[in-house]
């Protein structure tokens, strides 16, 4: 009798003795859907190999920036020259200006940037910048919306608009979380009571415009255009988080998205990564100069960090923009994601299974609802249990999605048609079987 060794269940046993859960964020550790996480020895394209050698086609792309595929030659080729001048150096950079001139080309919503390391280094600057811009405390958030892990933000809602929100994790205080109001998406009325009731008080609104930690859901376009109504005519700033969305989605972002359909539509301050650092750990925040100069050293609001701007990081990004801009790109990254959308429409229409998805450019979502969901409370009536058999009947069909209910999905422009309609064969099987 042959016995194979699981390499992954053998390097999971491993990191659990030496690190909390066995993994260094919590989504990786297959909780929600049970099982073995695959510990990844390679990537390549659309795909990367686990500690098995087994090969899966890649739907997470490391949760968004690897919108080329693993190890794009052009972005290979620059990162691989800017080792060579140097990891680090705490001190300025040309490509830290060529980086920002970039961004702010393709989002012009901007005059200026500051780039950081993280996604939630990058919100919580942001939201310290509109506090301090504003003179005010308070801050808006919507339930299901993830901004990064700073202790104001791991807020859930409270049981009335007169009630501020509540802690979501052990070692926030409350004293930290009271200036945080979270409101449910997508619901003009709650948002009207809220600016009511506490219009002079508040600093910013800040939003995913495309939300992609309760999979994937569209802020209508009526209530984002009311979100810039009441953030203007309270003084406050729209905070639009486009970590997940920018670059992703469209070329200048989700705000390009709603701009099509509000006429002089943008928001007053964005937050971006993932894309931006092309799988790099860099992020940014940006608005309009009268606001970014607040920031130090030139002005009173304290911000700073050793790494960031990095050298190899903003040359990992740079390569990445300019494959993006080419004319075409998005155009067929998003025909690629309608049609694996419309492709899983189908196997579980044929199945019999109840689905619906959505995409926009190279981001999409699904959930075992008839209807698309617009907000968190309708997200949580989706079948936790059959996503988890649909998870396992994809992976053991080669094929790795997000292993969470709640979490988008991404294409790259390294996947194939040929990959998916392979995706789409072996999600009818899985269909089938549950």
């Amino acid at each position: 009798m042959t016995h194979t060794t699981d390499h992954n269940q053998v390097l999971f046993d491993r990191a659990k003795r030496v690190i909390p859960g066995g993994v260094n964020s919590p989504v990786r550790a297959f909780k929600a859907v049970g099982g073995t996480p695959r510990f990844v020895q390679r990537a390549q394209g659309p795909c990367f190999w686990d500690a098995n050698g087994r090969r899966y086609l890649d739907y997470i792309g490391s949760w968004g920036p690897m919108i080329l595929g693993h190890g794009h030659p052009a972005v290979v080729r620059a990162v691989q020259e800017a080792v060579l001048e140097g990891f680090s150096f705490g001190a300025p950079t040309e490509r830290e200006v060529q980086l920002a001139e970039e961004i702010l080309r393709l989002m012009p919503s901007m005059d200026m940037v500051r780039l950081v390391s993280s996604g939630t280094e990058a919100a919580m600057s942001a939201i310290r910048l509109a506090r301090g811009a504003t003179g005010r405390s308070m801050l808006i958030k919507f339930e299901g919306c993830y901004h990064g892990h700073a202790d104001a933000l791991l807020v859930k809602a409270g049981s009335g608009l007169a009630t501020f929100g509540n802690a979501t994790s052990a070692g926030v205080p409350p004293e930290v979380v009271k200036h945080t109001l979270v409101l449910e998406y997508n619901n003009v009325a709650q948002l009207e009571e809220a600016f009511g009731l506490y219009g002079k008080e508040i600093a910013c609104l800040m939003i995913e415009p495309i939300a992609g930690n309760m999979n994937f859901v569209r802020a209508s376009v009526p209530f984002v255009k009311r979100c810039r109504e009441l953030c203007t005519e309270h003084g406050a700033l729209l905070v639009f988080d486009e970590v997940m969305n920018g670059f992703r989605v469209a070329l200048g972002g989700a705000q390009s998205v709603y701009a099509a359909q509000l006429t002089g539509f943008e928001p007053d301050m964005t937050v971006l990564g993932k894309v931006i650092g092309g799988g790099m750990p860099l992020a940014a925040f940006g608005a309009r100069r009268a606001v970014m100069e607040q920031l130090a050293p030139l002005g009173a609001v304290y911000q700073a960090g050793t790494l960031s701007g990095n050298p190899v990081a903003t040359a990992c990004g740079l390569a990445t923009l300019h494959e993006i801009s080419k004319p075409g790109f998005f155009d067929d990254l998003s025909r690629k994601t309608r049609s694996l959308v419309a492709g899983l429409k189908a196997a579980a229409a044929a199945e019999g299974v109840p689905f619906s998805a959505d995409s926009e450019g190279g981001m999409f979502g699904f959930f075992l609802l008839a209807e698309l969901p617009s907000n968190y409370p309708q997200v949580m009536k989706s079948d936790g249990q059959r996503f988890n058999q649909l998870f396992h009947g994809l992976l053991e069909r080669g094929v790795y999605i997000a292993p969470a209910l709640y979490e988008a999905g991404f294409v790259s422009a390294a996947h194939t048609d040929e990959d998916i309609a392979a995706t789409v064969a072996a999600a009818r099987e899985a269909f089938r079987s549950m």
